[in-house]
């Protein structure tokens, strides 16, 4: 992997041990804070917070990411596989309520190796935007409990768009149709097992939202869909004047209106109010690994 990398759809074939990928990941885990999140769904932040794990870099980039100087590869840390099995177990004894592992599938090897050191006794969440190969998937699946994929775009001209990425929804549909397999297990209002599969409503892509619930909704699993509508204007979007304002009511009410009309039972709806940079972690020097 590490010299002629492709794990990911990108197939940079970079070498990792020298440079870094497309993913703007080298050879070394790198990543940019952990702690105690309360922000996730309810049935994974609980009482306690998720015990997440920002990773550094990504393999789809969209423009307008919330974690931006994350997913680009400009903060962060180097740890090693050893090291990172002890921030699991940190996270475990302060009372997480799961490990949430956010953006690590250009680490897949590694977290190989890492969980070889120490499997969490508390369920390990994989949170992830869905651009991964089948293969890099499988290969983790029997150390992961709750899937939450992101499924972003449905359109290959909004995806090209907003990532570069035409094949988005192509490559996405798949993982997110094995990740949908997991069968759920919830209990006392916590997921132990599962799949989340979330949405965000982007501003004139109501539509595209729509479309999406309508794949999604031919799965036939007892997963969970989680409608979202925090949408705040981050990262580079100066070149996209439509993605410089928050989503309306209106067009949240319209996705809603129709995953309601569906009949579907297992879903979380957000409330706009979520739409605040509050909400955003910080990732800047000097800030301590806790939220």
């Amino acid at each position: 992997m590490a010299q002629n990398c492709r794990l990911c759809p990108v197939n940079c074939g970079a070498d990792r041990q020298n440079a870094r990928g497309l993913c703007g990941a080298g050879d070394k885990i790198q990543i940019a804070k952990y702690g105690l999140h309360p922000y996730e769904e309810p049935c994974i932040s609980c009482q306690n917070g998720s015990g997440t794990v920002f990773f550094t870099g990504c393999a789809l980039r969209c423009v307008f990411c919330q974690n931006f100087e994350l997913s680009r590869g400009k903060t962060g840390k180097e740890v090693s596989e050893r090291q990172l099995a002890a921030i699991f177990q940190e996270l475990e004894e302060r009372g997480a309520e799961n490990i949430n592992l956010v953006t690590a599938a250009h680490y897949v090897p590694q977290l190989l190796g890492a969980f070889r050191l120490y499997r969490p006794k508390i369920p390990v969440v994989w949170n992830t935007h869905s651009y991964e190969k089948l293969e890099a998937l499988k290969t983790l699946d029997r150390y992961i409990d709750v899937y939450l994929p992101d499924l972003k775009y449905f359109s290959p001209k909004i995806s090209e768009r907003y990532t570069g990425r035409a094949d988005y929804f192509d490559v996405a549909s798949r993982a997110v149709a094995f990740m949908a397999q997991r069968t759920c297990d919830m209990r006392g209002g916590k997921l132990y097992a599962g799949c989340i599969v979330r949405h965000l409503v982007l501003p004139l892509c109501v539509n595209d939202s729509i479309a999406l619930m309508k794949w999604f909704l031919t799965l036939q699993t007892d997963a969970y869909f989680s409608l979202m509508g925090q949408y705040t204007p981050c990262g580079d979007i100066s070149a996209f004047p439509e993605l410089s304002r928050r989503i309306t009511p209106r067009e949240y009410k319209k996705a809603e209106d129709f995953l309601l009309a569906s009949g579907y039972e297992h879903i979380f709806l957000q409330a706009l109010g979520a739409a605040d940079e509050q909400f955003i972690p910080d990732f800047s020097e000097g800030t301590d690994t806790l939220f």
